[in-house]
């Protein structure tokens, strides 16, 4: 297997505390990480650990309190919301619990939306393919599955072939059969266009699936494991 080398995220004191009147909430407490190109990693952690909002800083949806942020040689942290803008738009693909997809196109067509805006899109019918999905591509929402629409999401998500693919809860809403789905959709994905990819969960059996699985409590990374021996999504259950 290529060696992963190249520094893709790094954080280095990065804190985030919410401030309503007089009550200061410290979501984050200085968090130190790295990512390399091409990781898969898991994040897990109980409501309120602080890894949604790790995600959305990284990803560039929020802003940091404290700390430095970098994706390469761009520091995050030091963006303003145009800068942020651009970064998500060139180089970041989300997929969330909910799939935000436009109920009155179809699944080839909400995939455009992407691809129509992107630097260096991939084309919307290899998107779909890589998400196996060729079939339904002229099928709006309400005519597909639940795991359908998420995978519809996350070709969505790749179609602009971005370096980072951020996932919070992609199978939150699904059952374990069609959540293993979404995950080889993921893993495949992450194999086929070497995008870094965090996946954001609550379901401990998916850390199998992860090149590194990171463990979040109280604003901070508290446990770190290597897997030497990966599982195919088909190996798990839950």
């Amino acid at each position: 297997m290529e060696q992963r080398t190249e520094t893709v995220f790094r954080t280095r004191g990065l804190t985030k505390v919410y401030r309503t009147g007089a009550f200061e909430v410290h979501a984050l407490r200085g968090v130190d990480f790295q990512a390399s190109s091409g990781e898969l990693l898991v994040i897990l952690g109980p409501s309120g650990s602080g890894k949604s909002t790790f995600l959305n800083i990284i990803g560039g949806l929020d802003t940091a309190t404290a700390g430095e942020a970098w994706f390469k040689d761009i520091e995050l942290t030091a963006l303003d919301p145009r800068g942020l803008t651009q970064f998500r738009r060139d180089h970041v693909g989300f997929v969330f619990q909910f799939y935000n997809l436009v109920p009155s196109l179809t699944a080839r067509e909400n995939v455009q939306l992407v691809t129509e805006i992107a630097r260096n899109p991939m084309s919307t019918d290899d998107a779909l393919a890589l998400v196996g999905l060729t079939d339904r591509r002229d099928h709006f929402p309400a005519q597909l599955s639940g795991g359908e629409q998420q995978r519809v999401a996350i070709a969505r998500a790749i179609a602009k072939n971005p370096a980072i693919l951020l996932c919070d809860e992609p199978t939150g809403a699904l059952d374990s059969a069609t959540g293993v789905q979404v995950l080889e959709a993921l893993t495949q994905v992450n194999k086929a266009i070497g995008a870094t990819t965090l996946i954001i969960t609550h379901n401990a059996a998916t850390q199998a699936i992860a090149d590194r699985v990171l463990r979040f409590a109280d604003g901070q990374i508290v446990e770190e494991t290597v897997n030497s021996q990966k599982k195919k999504p088909s190996e798990i259950s839950w």
